[in-house]
């Protein structure tokens, strides 16, 4: 110890340097409450109607993850229960979204949906060029077609792996990926296409069977057999609850795998990613890795080694806990707010819905044609913020760019807050009609985060 301490509120001794390491230490109490009253000042989560990632769980899931975060997933030897409940998890997974065979399907835990989906572009890619190098063709020039509006892991994932990424523009008659023009976008260099349950955006969901009718048209006419991956990081844990009747899973012949996020919709805390194929056919088996120096011959599949396990754990719990029944009334619950919420704000004067919530609990908005030319939707985004509030408001992407909006994700909560959320909200509103000019300072971006 490099010096004397008296009291736990005293910090002048213990100054702490922010971009070095400390010369000596200091009690254990100093540095957790410097550490805690950091932490205090960042935003409140249950207020972020920003993000699409949960940010509470039930004391029984709480005292799980307590027990449990020591675990290191990609341990199987030493963590072998862990291990077959993580088995037992992507085939629950298989199973819900219409495998043939769940047995033989194949799938894997990620840190996020961010991995799976790079997982997933990464098989696409390997079976492409194997199937290329066995015709004796160039393997030289990839490329993946998506929506203009598709995530940003998945742009990263062509940067990454010098894919090229083929972006199918968005507009008034096609605001989502549907299949139109797609023929313009295909050639033999084409690894797969994604479609998207639950658009980042607008939270619409992609039409997965017409996307997929669009390349068997394709086939018959090129003969270029083209895979179809779903995004679900947001709507494949919620369309099997809500939508049943919609058929963009397994069930369209042409998906080959899928991904989604546990710590979105699955209800678990930050941490957690699946992917699953729809066969073990489709992942090739150098992407497999196997390991003996940690206790025996294991199998991995991930970008990441270590990482936790104990969300691994978690959902689990939560599959156990919940099963459809409750599932379906958990997300029927969420999608009922959002569709209360945004019924709520179209009927606001300066407003029109871009999307209602109706597919997942996710909406957006904008201001109506010749509203007050005062104030846009980057003020009200700062007035909010002001509140506590997290509302982005931000450009829809290319072929709509023009189109400025406002979004909310709802989770799961209580019908109490979305009626704290609008009184904050018309509070705002009226503050900006009631101004007399324009407000000196135009914001022009806003932080847009997912």
């Amino acid at each position: 110890m490099s010096g004397t301490f008296s009291s736990s509120d005293d910090f002048d001794d213990f100054a702490e340097p922010w971009y070095t390491l400390p010369e000596g230490s200091m009690p254990a109490q100093t540095a957790y409450e410097i550490v805690h009253e950091e932490a205090m000042l960042d935003g409140n989560a249950r207020l972020n109607l920003a993000t699409f990632v949960g940010t509470w769980m039930d004391e029984h899931a709480n005292r799980l993850y307590a027990e449990t975060f020591d675990k290191n997933m990609i341990d199987k030897d030493e963590y072998p229960k862990t291990a077959e409940i993580e088995t037992r998890c992507w085939r629950i997974l298989a199973d819900l979204w219409h495998a043939p065979d769940p047995e033989h399907a194949i799938g894997t835990s990620t840190v996020g949906s961010s991995e799976a989906a790079m997982l997933a572009g990464l098989a696409l890619m390997r079976r492409w060029r194997a199937r290329r190098r066995e015709a004796g063709l160039p393997t030289d020039r990839p490329n993946l077609i998506m929506s203009a509006a598709v995530q940003v892991c998945w742009e990263k994932f062509c940067n990454y792996w010098d894919v090229e990424a083929r972006l199918v523009p968005v507009s008034h008659e096609h605001p989502a990926l549907d299949g139109h023009g797609l023929e313009d976008f295909v050639d033999e260099n084409t690894i797969g296409v994604v479609a998207i349950m639950g658009v980042t955006y607008t939270g619409v969901y992609e039409p997965v069977r017409a996307i997929a009718a669009a390349l068997d048209r394709i086939q018959d006419a090129t003969g270029l057999d083209v895979p179809l991956h779903v995004d679900g990081a947001s709507g494949a844990m919620v369309a099997p609850f809500l939508q049943p009747e919609i058929a963009w899973d397994f069930r369209v012949e042409r998906v080959v795998s899928i991904n989604t996020s546990g710590h979105k919709y699955g209800l678990v805390y930050p941490g957690l990613g699946w992917v699953v194929w729809r066969s073990e056919e489709h992942l090739p088996e150098d992407m497999v890795f196997r390991v003996s120096y940690l206790g025996g011959d294991m199998p991995t599949l991930a970008l990441n080694f270590s990482r936790p396990g104990a969300q691994v754990l978690l959902q689990y719990y939560l599959f156990l806990r919940l099963g459809r029944e409750g599932y379906t009334a958990v997300h029927s619950h969420t999608r009922a707010v959002a569709l209360y919420v945004s019924g709520e704000i179209a009927a606001m004067g300066p407003f029109e819905l871009v999307s209602d919530g109706s597919d997942i609990p996710v909406f957006a908005w904008r201001l109506k044609d010749g509203h007050n030319p005062n104030w846009n939707l980057y003020h009200l985004s700062d007035k909010l913020r002001a509140r506590g509030w997290q509302v982005p408001a931000y450009p829809l992407p290319e072929g709509l760019e023009d189109i400025t909006v406002q979004r909310i994700v709802v989770r799961r909560g209580r019908r109490a807050v979305a009626r704290d959320f609008l009184e904050d909200l018309r509070a705002c509103v009226d503050y900006l009609e009631a101004l007399d000019g324009p407000i000196p300072v135009e914001r022009t971006s806003s932080a847009f985060h997912h």
